[in-house]
């Protein structure tokens, strides 16, 4: 488990974020500190340190937690103790966000957190069978923003109806705050409104995306290899919204994961020095 030991470094926890095994992420902060400091690493939730009776079994027991404070003293040290006390695989982040800050990892943005997403989970509208950019969009939002966030799938001239009367938040289609901006899509919207937009793999993915849901696949060499498998996997999908996504999410997985880990590596096969395969 990611979380058998009693702390674990930034860094290990920025290789685990949107990974198989990502763990649930609780920043433990207190109100005044939280409330001050702009970036939140990606994917925390806030919960009131000393009130954990109120939010542990919204826990799942099945996902490793780590826990975060300002330095990683005592407010995470006693709630990841209570935690492991009470079976849960819990693990403090150690030196806190400040660690976390001072290794220069990845921060989304506090104040767009707290004005668009208000109360969790965060409740999504869009047009209905995605292909790439919405598939690609709750695809960073469940990973980087709200891992709790549900997303609907309607007809897109009910798309701002929807969002009025179930107080969600409607994405990429025209007319809204999250779309297409110029050549960029919506994708790129999100990252540049979160924050996100400078991290390398993300930025490399961004490319991919916007290549392949604009039509420019000169953009990059993986374009057009994403276009293809998004439209066949939409075509198999028929009316399946919600199955589509959670297909749609391996890709982006392995993308990412690609992006940041394999980009580099070199894949062909074994050739002799006759210049026939050996």
């Amino acid at each position: 488990m990611l979380a058998r030991d009693f702390s674990i470094s930034p860094q290990r926890l920025w290789h685990a974020i949107a990974t198989p095994r990502a763990p649930q992420i609780i920043d433990v902060r207190r109100r005044e500190i939280y409330e001050q400091v702009p970036g939140l690493i990606p994917g925390a939730v806030w919960r009131e340190p000393t009130a954990l009776s109120g939010w542990i079994d919204t826990l799942n027991r099945d996902r490793p937690i780590i826990v975060t404070c300002k330095l990683g003293k005592e407010l995470s040290q006693v709630i990841v103790s209570d935690l492991r006390g009470h079976g849960y695989d819990a693990a403090q982040l150690a030196g806190g966000q400040g660690a976390w800050s001072d290794a220069g990892l990845p921060l989304i943005d506090r104040a767009t957190v707290d004005r668009l997403i208000p109360k969790r989970p965060s409740l999504w509208v869009t047009r209905r069978h995605p292909k790439i950019d919405r598939i690609a969009c709750p695809w960073l939002i469940r990973r980087f923003i709200d891992p709790e966030a549900r997303f609907v799938f309607v007809d897109p001239p009910y798309v701002s109806d929807a969002a009025a009367n179930f107080g969600a938040i409607p994405f990429d289609i025209a007319g809204v705050e999250i779309s297409h901006v110029g050549e960029t899509c919506s994708f790129d919207t999100l990252l540049t409104m979160f924050g996100l937009a400078n991290e390398p793999a993300l930025a490399r993915l961004a490319l991919i995306v916007r290549g392949a849901d604009t039509a420019r696949h000169d953009l990059s060499a993986e374009a057009a290899g994403l276009h293809a498998i998004s439209l066949g996997l939409s075509a198999l999908a028929g009316d399946d919204d919600h199955g589509l996504l959670r297909q749609g999410f391996a890709v982006y997985d392995g993308l990412f994961a690609w992006a940041r880990f394999a980009a580099d590596e070199k894949h062909n096969w074994p050739v002799s020095t006759s210049g026939k395969a050996a």
